[in-house]
């Protein structure tokens, strides 16, 4: 079975990722599955609006410069 996790590194103020954790501690969640869901739940509205994303764009970056022409 092919694991298809990325590490994601993120660069966070240490006072805004210590209260991350202590809001997601009071939900029940750690970090990391908090991210994720926030993740999610942005994907969708993007695609809610916009259309779902095809799996042929994955991989490519976004071009507003494109769009705006």
């Amino acid at each position: 079975m092919e694991n298809n996790e990325k590490h994601f590194g993120l660069r966070v103020d240490a006072r805004i990722l210590a209260k991350f954790r202590y809001v997601c501690g009071y939900h029940g969640r750690s970090a990391n599955s908090q991210l994720i869901q926030l993740m999610v739940q942005f994907i969708a509205e993007y695609e809610h609006e916009h259309g779902k994303i095809a799996d042929e764009d994955l991989g490519k970056k976004y071009d507003a410069a494109k769009l705006a022409q």
